[in-house]
């Protein structure tokens, strides 16, 4: 099982998007366990959504459908007056 999710720093206003098969010693990871990487600048986080899939090969293209649409989003917003 693995399980696309969605992060949330409310402190920066950031948004992370990733998949894993574990996602409480993934959360773990971006919360407290690293000790380097993007995640880590933006801490604290919180889980905003999540999808399971059964394949890892589905779980990768959602996430991928996830970030180029939040992409496109972000681009739309930066051209709001």
């Amino acid at each position: 099982m693995y399980t696309v999710y969605v992060l949330y720093s409310e402190t920066y206003d950031k948004i992370y998007i990733g998949y894993t098969s574990d996602l409480a010693s993934r959360f773990a990871s971006h919360n407290e366990l690293s000790t380097k990487g993007w995640t880590k600048r933006y801490r604290p986080w919180k889980i905003l959504y999540t999808e399971a899939y059964e394949l890892k090969k589905d779980a990768m293209k959602r996430e991928r459908q996830m970030i180029k649409a939040l992409s496109v989003f972000t681009l739309f917003l930066s051209f709001q007056p």
